[in-house]
């Protein structure tokens, strides 16, 4: 018998970068090849790389390269890259990184198991010439979803194929021709659903509409029957992800299909918590607040694409609103929900951003309390219109204004965090280690990215429990709490 194929895939980015490569991988274990985790143990290391700036680039090129030192002294016999960086970039990737022995793009993905094996044997797979994926798919969302579900357009987290009827344990459901291929590479509670791909806003600093397409929605049922999935494969906690959340539906004739979608989501047997991420604010409507903050098993957590709040500056960045406006957005969240939680991120330094501009973010920032922040210096991205301004700011002064702002962030998030002093939250536990002991997040901080909570406890919690506890400490964005009763959310413990 020969021996079995084996690979690995190692991810970078974001959660949906996370849903593609299991994706991937529910594919090529459909074809036989046996997945491992360690590099060092597979003949195929693939990449999914990241594309979106200048640092997760680098950290893409850090981690091929990497890979490709495992060629002297592993098992490893060739590397390839894959995802956004190698969408975005094709020929002039591979040309410019000869240690990745090929570079495959959206349209590969299909035909993973056969591309690997090529390069696998010693053949070459030419790399792909990098277009513009919104020219793809029609114009009007309605007309998309006919080019989408005819595979005629490579949508990744979308798979289209039938899967085979005797799949191995651990794919993804035979709950109709539509499901995706999926394989879990993992073994945390919480997981990532795809809810569309692409994006039809038109940032002028953002490139990802160019190497993602256009927004293109998955059915209901696709994303009730993955989410049944998961639970049934453990998962208590699952968040749903795309470009842009709120716009999910509007190709499918009805723009408020979220509003619709997440009480049945909620009601899957198993699920504890489902989270939404990449809210626009100006696409924020009154019956999905209500949604978010008023349906059982659905985390009150708003993150909120801000940017910045100085209105020459957004209206620079091809974006909508003020100050006035997002903080009255965040009144009205609160409003329905006192505890909800709110995040964001913000770029400074962008083209023509004045000292009054970097004052009135700061502004917004001290009235928002957010719980978590993210702060980025400006920087020109291949292919976007910020990249063809002339009113650029001094690497020097965006620095400057980049520490300042973390800075502010870094006081401001603290300070929200002991706003939370005493309240009471249903935690799912993570992870548990001795070093650390029990670790885990409340509805208010989603996965690595809005800090933690460490329960303080002698009682043993197993990954996926929901402990019901009370802060009662802080350490910067995370929280200390104590478990109030026995492990569960019961109705005494939350009243």
């Amino acid at each position: 018998m020969p021996e079995r194929r084996t690979v690995a895939l190692v991810t970078l980015g974001c959660a949906r970068n996370e849903v593609d490569s299991e994706e991937l991988a529910g594919r090529l274990a459909a074809d036989g090849w046996d997945l491992v985790e360690d590099a060092a143990e597979a003949d195929v290391a693939v990449v999914n790389t990241c594309g979106f700036v200048e640092a997760a680039k680098k950290d893409s090129v850090d981690a091929l390269l990497e890979a490709n030192d495992l060629k002297d002294h592993g098992r490893t016999q060739a590397v390839v890259a894959v995802g956004c960086m190698a969408e975005r970039y094709g020929k002039e990737l591979a040309e410019a990184l000869p240690e990745a022995d090929g570079v495959l793009g959206f349209d590969d993905y299909a035909d993973i198991s056969d591309r690997l094996q090529t390069i696998l044997s010693g053949g070459v797979h030419a790399s792909h010439t990098p277009r513009d994926r919104r020219k793809l798919l029609p114009i009007s969302p309605a007309e998309r979803q006919g080019a989408g579900e005819a595979g005629k357009v490579a949508l990744p987290g979308h798979a289209q194929d039938t899967p085979p009827a005797d799949l191995p344990d651990g794919l993804a459901p035979a709950s109709g021709p539509r499901a995706p291929l999926r394989r879990r590479l993992g073994s945390n509670p919480v997981a990532s659903v795809k809810l569309a791909s692409g994006c039809d806003r038109r940032c002028s600093f953002c490139a990802i509409p160019s190497f993602r397409g256009s927004f293109i929605s998955r059915r209901p049922s696709d994303v009730l029957g993955e989410t049944r999935w998961l639970a049934e494969q453990g998962v208590k906690e699952i968040m749903l992800v795309s470009e842009n959340n709120t716009s999910y539906g509007k190709d499918l004739g009805d723009i408020r299909l979220l509003e619709t979608l997440l009480p049945e989501l909620a009601a899957v047997d198993g699920l504890e918590r489902v989270r939404v991420s990449y809210l626009q604010p100006a696409e924020m409507r009154p019956g999905l607040i209500d949604v978010l903050t008023s349906t059982e098993k659905i985390a009150p957590y708003f993150d909120l694409s801000f940017q910045h709040s100085a209105p020459g500056v957004l209206r620079a960045m091809r974006r909508f609103g003020d100050t006035d406006r997002f903080l009255e957005l965040l009144d009205q969240i609160r409003a329905k929900a006192p505890q909800a939680g709110a995040r964001s991120n913000f770029i400074v330094g962008f083209p023509g951003e004045t000292e009054e501009d970097v004052a009135e973010l700061e502004r917004f920032l001290a009235g928002a309390r957010l719980d978590a922040i993210g702060v980025f210096g400006y920087s020109d991205e291949d292919g976007t219109e910020a990249a063809t301004y002339d009113d650029k700011l001094d690497p020097e002064v965006v620095a400057e204004r980049l520490e300042r702002v973390s800075r502010l962030a870094e006081e401001l998030t603290a300070q929200r965090a002991e706003e939370r002093l005493g309240e009471t939250m249903e935690v799912l536990v993570d992870r548990v280690d001795e070093e650390d002991g029990v670790l885990g997040r409340a509805a208010h901080q989603a996965p690595e990215t809005d800090g933690q909570v460490m329960i303080r406890t002698d009682r043993t919690f197993a990954p996926g429990s929901m402990v019901v506890a009370k802060v009662v400490a802080t350490e910067g964005v995370d929280l200390v709490a104590e478990p109030l009763g026995g492990e569960g959310c019961t109705e005494e413990a939350r009243r």
